[in-house]
């Protein structure tokens, strides 16, 4: 709905607001005058709607507003906003408007609001604002604030908005993110932040959308994907409820260095013509090499390599890319289920030996006992993750347990087909070698290396 606010003359024309009379928490966070403010909220919960009018109020106050979101489809809805709300004052000459950037200004002045499609530092540069908002930041890089952003007020005391909905798997591709969950760390450590404003609110807050629509969306969801799209609950602040939440995201994710050839690789496969997916993952050997963190401990486990290629690819051409991805090195394999041994077959006779994974219950894998393996691991402090293997930090992030009716934890994953490089890393590290009370001890799996068809030794 639109309601006349502002007056930019004393006759016309005006400016059109949205009202947020029927969405409270909307209308908090745009009458907040917090110096930090950070927005938690559901799909469709108003967020982009929202911060279009506490940009386009700072605009009329004079100030140089910068909207920044890291894909155009984003930037769409609030520049729609704000060329509605502006369109009567454009064509009286009021304000100019230069649609190929982007922007609204009051000529001869510095005031200004722009929207930007911006994902990390280099993309935000050239740009300068005492109102920064910035929109989807679970997908932006952290450096885009870290870097130029908060540099970017200092002059003139400005604030800062950032708004999010908590990431899913879905996201992961788009996503420009060193630490997934970057935004939910943000949002935790603003709440004991005085000079931050923190908001938290559902997609059934908006007063403005059809309940019944979302009741109906909903019933069609996952359980991890309706708290996260919906409910806006963040997985840092719900830990518990995922299967991998005892992996240390802080000191266990490290920068990518060079893996050494004398370090043996293990890779978990998962099968499927869909979504093929291989993991592999080296075994730490001293000396460190340079870069490596100086905890890293013999024996520790490094996720080196994630393999994500999508559909279509026969079983030679994946063969083809592992051989290249793990040239020189010595490779032990583990994939499939039970009754997966036709693929386990293909790959084999394609030059690619894949073991059944041991560990189970009377000789057939586990999916718990499996997981068991990983999370003894990791809270062993014995699993590190490269910061660009993007694709397997949301996977991590997002894997939640399946609950029933009454809400009891199951032992099922909750849309656990989707987690591909999740099922990788249980099935490599369900190997023997893995053992968490003998980690250091090395007991072969299969004898004979992947990639140099040569006896496997110490």
């Amino acid at each position: 709905m639109l309601k006349k606010a502002i007056l930019v003359t004393d006759t016309v024309p005006v400016v059109h607001l949205r009202d947020s009379g029927r969405h409270p928490s909307q209308k908090a966070f745009i009458e907040s005058q917090a110096k930090r403010i950070i927005i938690r909220a559901g799909r469709r919960g108003g967020k982009t709607v929202g911060v279009a009018v506490k940009a386009l109020v700072a605009f009329l106050k004079g100030r140089r507003v910068l909207y920044a979101a890291p894909t155009s489809e984003q930037t769409d809805r609030f520049w729609f906003e704000v060329t509605l709300a502006l369109s009567e004052a454009i064509q009286a000459g009021v304000f100019t408007l230069n649609k190929s950037e982007r922007y609204i200004e009051k000529p001869g002045t510095l005031n200004r609001i722009k929207a930007k499609t911006a994902w990390d530092a280099d993309s935000l540069r050239g740009d300068f604002a005492d109102l920064l908002i910035f929109d989807e930041w679970q997908l932006s890089n952290e450096d885009a604030w870290e870097v130029v952003g908060a540099p970017m007020l200092i002059d003139n005391n400005g604030d800062a908005v950032f708004i999010y909905t908590p990431p899913s798997l879905r996201s992961a591709g788009v996503s420009k993110a060193h630490d997934p969950r970057h935004a939910a760390k943000m949002f935790k450590k603003a709440q004991n932040d005085p000079l931050w404003a923190t908001f938290h609110f559902t997609s059934f807050d908006n007063g403005y959308i059809s309940k019944d629509g979302l009741v109906s969306v909903a019933k069609d969801m996952s359980l991890a994907s309706y708290r996260q799209e919906i409910l806006a609950e963040d997985d840092e602040l719900s830990s518990s409820l995922l299967v991998y939440g005892a992996w240390d995201s802080v000191n266990r994710k490290c920068a990518r260095f060079d893996v050494p050839l004398g370090w043996p690789i293990y890779s978990g496969h998962d099968f499927g013509s869909s979504n093929p997916a291989a993991l592999f993952m080296a075994r730490v050997k001293l000396p460190l090499p340079q870069g490596a963190p100086p905890n890293m401990r013999y024996g520790d486990i490094v996720s080196w390599r994630e393999y994500l290629p999508g559909k279509g690819l026969s079983t030679q051409l994946n063969v083809d890319a592992f051989k290249v991805i793990c040239k020189g090195r010595t490779v032990i394999s583990a994939g499939g289920s039970h009754n997966e041994d036709g693929s386990r077959g293909d790959y084999t006779k394609t030059g690619w030996p894949i073991t059944e994974p041991p560990i189970g219950d009377d000789g057939h894998p586990s999916l718990k006992r499996q997981v068991d393996r990983v999370v003894a691991l990791m809270e062993a402090g014995k699993y590190w993750v490269f910061e660009d293997n993007v694709f397997e930090l949301a996977e991590l992030a997002s894997c939640a347990w399946k609950y029933d009716k009454e809400g009891n934890r199951t032992n099922e994953i909750d849309g656990e087909a989707r987690y591909h490089l999740n099922s990788c890393r249980r099935y490599g590290l369900s190997l023997n070698d893995f053992t968490p009370e003998t980690v250091g001890n090395i007991t072969r799996a299969i004898p004979v290396s992947n990639v140099t068809g040569e006896p496997i030794g110490r």
